[in-house]
């Protein structure tokens, strides 16, 4: 499945939502779903900058795609965290050095958190561009 088509779907899934509170509460739900991320990855290195939050992120190559693995200190974030890597993770380097969109407008995200948030997002996307440059 496609970057894209993975927008799409959460996309859906948030528009069934009629108003920002219950589309919150579902982000929240999202973030209780993230796998359980070991402490030893909370490290500075894997730290996303321009997140108000704590958000560590990691990559895992398998064949030629990017798995991803991150989680907050805050639950809110989580649940964008969740968002994030539901997206971006298991795709190839290619398509991930390729996207260009503002997820944050294309999931409508600007209604729902604050603009503080807002650049937490943009922190991780950028982190997980880094990892495939460097892949």
């Amino acid at each position: 499945m496609s970057i894209e088509q993975r927008v799409e779907d959460i996309k859906e899934d948030l528009d069934f939502f009629e108003d920002e509170l219950q589309k919150y509460e579902y982000i929240i739900d999202l973030g209780k779903k993230l796998e359980k991320f070991d402490e030893k990855f909370q490290v500075p290195e894997n730290l996303v900058h321009g997140c108000t939050s704590q958000v560590w992120l990691i990559c895992e190559k398998n064949e030629d795609k990017l798995i991803f693995k991150g989680t907050s200190d805050a639950i809110i974030v989580k649940g964008l965290v969740y968002i994030i890597l539901k997206i971006f993770s298991n795709s190839t380097i290619d398509e991930l050095k390729e996207v260009d969109m503002d997820i944050v407008y294309e999931l409508g995200l600007s209604e729902v958190i604050t603009p503080n948030r807002q650049s937490g997002v943009i922190g991780m996307i950028k982190k997980i561009k880094e990892y495939a440059l460097q892949a």
